[in-house]
């Protein structure tokens, strides 16, 4: 029995040494393997990802290139929307500043127009109510115009209406909300006047024409074409010395006269009343 113990201890114990020796070897073989095969698997999953990648890559642009493109969209949508209201803005400010300067430019008018009211002052004598012409009520057989004013006191018939020149004519009618002026190129207007430089008297005789004539002179009377004609205050309906116009032609047609305003200037009037009775027959002619 202890001869039996004794051969295996002896043969087993350096086959013991042996295959620790060999394990040990085997180990370390593995582990250098592992290593081998973790770094030939790195490479080749590297080599994989890249391939995948390369191949997916083209899908990815062309799935992002339509959200890409909606993108952009949106953008130019709402540069175009700002865009739009800006221009909107700038539109209704354009329509703003062109309406006010339209009524800067009629308030200007009317501001010269009132102004120019005041070239002629009547004496303290006079009082006078001031309107605008709304119509011209003529035509080729009357000259006429209509005021913005009807009955109140100083508007009657028979008053002289002038403006910052000169005189235009006289209240022919008057309503309750209105007033009729007779010119002084109406074919029915009558009105003494006076040639100022040489104060030889005639009557201004409307033709329904921009150009009435002067009629009933004294014979030899010298006019001249120039000449300032203004009322002479016969008749009592004008005072003397209303402007009314210069001598434009002297002819055998006749004297014609261009008054100081025309037709087609009419805007702000003065209708004066200088407390005159005097008389307008049918004919028109202040006696």
């Amino acid at each position: 029995m202890k001869d039996h113990s004794r051969f295996t201890y002896r043969f087993y114990t350096p086959l013991s040494g042996l295959a620790q020796r060999f394990t040990f070897l085997g180990l370390v073989i593995l582990a250098f393997a592992l290593m081998l095969i973790a770094k030939v698997d790195v490479a080749m999953m590297e080599r994989i990802r890249v391939q995948i990648t390369d191949s997916v890559a083209p899908i990815i642009d062309i799935m992002s290139r339509p959200m890409a493109l909606l993108n952009e969209t949106v953008v130019q949508l709402s540069a175009l929307s700002t865009v739009h209201e800006r221009n909107e803005r700038l539109r209704q400010d354009n329509e703003r500043l062109l309406h006010w300067q339209s009524v800067a430019r009629m308030l200007e008018a009317e501001n010269q127009a009132l102004r120019a009211q005041l070239n002629y002052v009547p004496g303290p004598e006079a009082s006078y109510v001031s309107a605008r012409v709304i119509a011209d009520t003529g035509g080729a057989f009357a000259h006429s115009v209509l005021l913005n004013i009807g009955y109140q006191p100083g508007v009657d018939k028979g008053h002289a209406v002038v403006t910052g020149d000169g005189l235009i004519g006289r209240v022919e009618g008057v309503g309750s909300r209105a007033t009729r002026v007779l010119l002084i190129s109406d074919l029915n207007s009558r009105i003494p006047v006076l040639i100022e430089a040489t104060r030889t008297r005639a009557i201004l005789a409307g033709n329904n024409s921009n150009r009435p004539r002067l009629i009933h002179l004294a014979p030899g009377a010298t006019v001249s074409p120039g000449d300032r004609i203004v009322t002479s205050g016969h008749g009592g309906v004008f005072p003397v010395g209303l402007p009314i116009g210069l001598v434009d032609a002297v002819n055998e047609g006749g004297i014609s006269v261009l008054p100081f305003v025309p037709r087609d200037r009419l805007e702000y009037v003065r209708i004066l009343d200088f407390g005159l009775k005097g008389i307008i027959n049918d004919d028109g002619l202040d006696r």
